[in-house]
């Protein structure tokens, strides 16, 4: 497989808020056609990932590839403009 093959790769992310290191030194390739799911306890890091991902947090060191491009740091508009996009979960009970 070529690395163009590779949609999205997290490269050795990390992300501290002060002394609190909720994500450490985290790595991942998803390649074309690929289905990946996150998986893991409350307090994990889970939700941390998919912010720094989408653009709502800048990793305090590594960086996150799309289509081989550089997206570290780059606002969640331009990283929505690019094709990557999130869902929040929503627990409310609707009235009928």
């Amino acid at each position: 497989m070529s690395s163009t093959d590779v949609v999205l790769r997290l490269d050795h992310i990390t992300m501290r808020f002060g002394g609190v290191v909720a994500v450490s030194d985290f790595e991942m390739e998803i390649k074309e056609g690929e289905l990946v799911g996150l998986i893991g306890p409350n307090g994990a890091g889970k939700t941390t990932i998919f912010n720094m991902v989408t653009g709502v947090y800048t990793p305090t060191e590594g960086k996150i590839f799309f289509y081989g491009k550089d997206i570290t740091g780059k606002k969640p508009y331009q990283i929505t403009a690019l094709g990557i996009a999130r869902t929040f979960q929503n627990i409310r009970l609707l009235r009928i």
